[in-house]
C-alpha cells in the first residue's frame, strides 16, 4: 500500500464508521496516534477507539498529499460531520481543552470539522505500523 491508497480507504473507513476496514489497514501491531500523546495499539484497541465514529452522522472527509516516500508519506486531512450524541459532544469539548458551547436543552447539536495533518508509516508488508495525527477541531460555519 501507499500513502494514497492508504488515505483514501481512510476516508472510506471514516465515513462509513467501519472498524473492520480501518483495522485492515495496520499491521497487527500498528500503532494509530490520535493525538501526539495517545496511542491505540493493535487492532483491537483501533477498532475500540473507532467506535466514536458511530457517534458522528453526514461525514465527509477530505485530503491532499503533501509527500510520498517508499514507506510511507504525509497527508493534509480535513473532516466533517454531524454530532449526533450527547456523549460525542461531551468527547469533542474534552478532547479540545475547550469548555462545552454554551447551549441550552434542546439546542441542536453543532456541526463540527476537523483540519489534521496525518503521517504514515508502512512495513515491508505494506500495512500501516505507525499513523501519527495532528488536528483541530472547531464549530463548522
Amino acid at each position: 500500500m501507499d500513502i494514497d491508497g492508504f488515505m483514501e480507504r481512510y476516508k472510506r473507513a471514516w465515513e462509513t464508521s467501519d472498524e473492520d476496514l480501518l483495522a485492515s489497514l495496520f499491521a497487527t501491531d500498528g500503532s494509530y496516534r490520535n493525538t501526539p500523546f495517545a496511542v491505540q495499539q493493535g487492532h483491537e484497541a483501533i477498532k475500540q477507539y473507532w467506535q466514536r465514529t458511530k457517534l458522528q452522522s453526514d461525514i465527509r472527509l477530505s485530503y491532499e498529499i503533501l509527500e510520498r516516500h517508499a514507506n510511507g508519506g504525509t497527508a493534509h486531512w480535513r473532516t466533517h460531520y454531524q454530532v449526533s450524541s450527547e456523549d460525542m459532544f461531551k468527547m469533542w469539548a474534552a478532547s479540545t481543552g475547550t469548555n462545552m458551547l454554551a447551549r441550552k436543552e434542546g439546542d441542536p447539536l453543532p456541526r463540527l470539522v476537523l483540519d489534521g495533518i496525518a503521517v504514515v508509516e508502512f512495513d515491508t508488508a505494506g500495512l500501516c505500523r505507525e499513523l501519527r495525527l495532528w488536528w483541530h477541531s472547531k464549530v463548522d460555519d
